[in-house]
């Protein structure tokens, strides 16, 4: 069996009035993340960790946000893409772990929807997947809440 590990981080700048998507559903705030898709920084940190441990290269490579196939599409579709190319190379997941840093809204109430949409669209258990949050203190683009960024380790093996 070979194990290999993955690291992901994506960053996105929160704006009034945008819709904002974290692990796959809608959560009700003021400000949503502002991107080329529909900016999940939760979702688009775990597939950057899922191809850089197949060694992959990036979601960047994989979906440009220079072409128009990818505007505003559900990045639960990107998501899943990317389980079908680590399917090909015979890969499956042993887990997932993640952390969320924004200041609001708290994202402890949705951790568990968030993981069983996450584990539906990876074909894995939800105890498979731990998503963890925090803040920055009211310190840089994130205390301001300017922005959003996320964080994710994950091992797969082939």
């Amino acid at each position: 069996m070979k194990i290999r590990v993955g690291f992901g981080f994506d960053v996105h700048q929160l704006k009034e009035g945008n819709d904002l998507w974290i692990g796959g559903i809608k959560i009700s705030h003021t400000k949503g993340a502002v991107g080329h898709s529909d900016a999940d920084v939760l979702i688009h940190a775990i597939c950057d960790a899922l191809l850089g441990a197949a060694g992959m290269r990036d979601i960047g490579f994989h979906f440009p946000d220079t072409s128009g196939e990818f505007k505003n599409i559900d990045s639960k579709i990107l998501l899943a893409r990317v389980m079908e190319l680590l399917k090909k190379e015979n890969y499956s997941i042993g887990n997932i772990d993640c952390t969320l840093v924004l200041e609001n809204p708290k994202i402890n109430p949705h951790i568990d929807t968030m993981k069983k949409m996450l584990a539906s669209i990876l074909s894995i258990e939800t105890n498979d997947i731990g998503i963890k949050a925090t803040t920055n203190e009211k310190m840089g683009y994130v205390g301001r809440e300017e922005g959003i960024c996320a964080y994710a380790v994950v091992l797969i093996q082939k």
